[in-house]
């Protein structure tokens, strides 16, 4: 019969976390939520610090449409997750690496597919500085309340050009893989319109104002450049 290993002290883990490309550290729960739903992918996971307590860490897994979280337990000189317990991180990312299979509680199973790095590349839509005064307003620093950061993502309402309108909910998702070019459409003489085209289809669409289209296109052209950039990675890691 096999013998169960000594738990041995394991080396300062955060020198190990920070090592390892796919832990980002103080990420929130909710910023975790937004950048997997908004840049990751069916199967993207990152390894994060959990809000609850010192020595818990949390797995972020994206499975479709939502990201479940589940409970990384530090020990001192171990680490457990779910049943398992491993005594180093590297026994812990291999069985990531061979056993990606998860089954949460509530059935649902999800499979461990995409690391999600903690360096990533932030869309270059910065603006200059034109002015810059001071308003008399009596608020100080403690009534400015901090909001989530930037993750490259923007979301919204817009008027989609058709003749009919048949559903309030949304119908459908476009799949921005498939899309050649985003621009501005001028042939309705306004500056709030732009179109996305795809093999067979051009979607018209129209924001609140010309800024706000703008805005729209140097975000959507972002992601097509990220879209073309990793498959162009794939493409020559495939015939290497």
């Amino acid at each position: 019969m096999a013998q169960r290993p000594e738990p041995r002290p394991a080396a300062p883990l955060e020198r190990e976390l920070m090592a390892l490309g796919w832990y980002h550290d103080n990420l929130s729960r909710h910023a975790a939520e937004a950048l997997l739903l908004s840049n990751g992918k069916d199967g993207s996971y990152l390894l994060r610090k959990s809000n609850e307590r010192e020595g818990l860490y949390s797995l972020s897994v994206r499975g479709k449409d939502s990201v479940k979280h589940f409970h990384v337990e530090h020990t001192g000189t171990s680490l457990k997750f779910g049943f398992n317990e491993f005594y180093s991180l590297k026994e812990l990312v291999m069985h990531f690496a061979n056993q990606p299979l998860i089954g949460s509680e509530t059935g649902t199973l999800i499979v461990l597919k995409h690391p999600y790095p903690r360096q990533v590349e932030e869309p270059s839509i910065y603006e200059s500085v034109r002015v810059h005064t001071a308003m008399q307003t009596g608020r100080t620093e403690s009534d400015l309340v901090p909001n989530a950061p930037s993750l490259g993502t923007k979301e919204g309402y817009l008027i989609k050009q058709g003749k009919i309108v048949k559903a309030t909910e949304p119908i459908r998702a476009l799949d921005l893989t498939e899309c050649s070019a985003v621009q501005f459409d001028y042939s309705q003489e306004r500056v709030n319109c732009f179109c996305l085209v795809f093999p067979l289809r051009t979607y018209y669409l129209c924001a609140k104002t010309g800024i706000e289209a703008d805005e729209w296109i140097k975000i959507l052209r972002w992601k097509l450049s990220q879209i073309r950039k990793q498959l162009e990675e794939r493409n020559a890691t495939l015939s290497s």
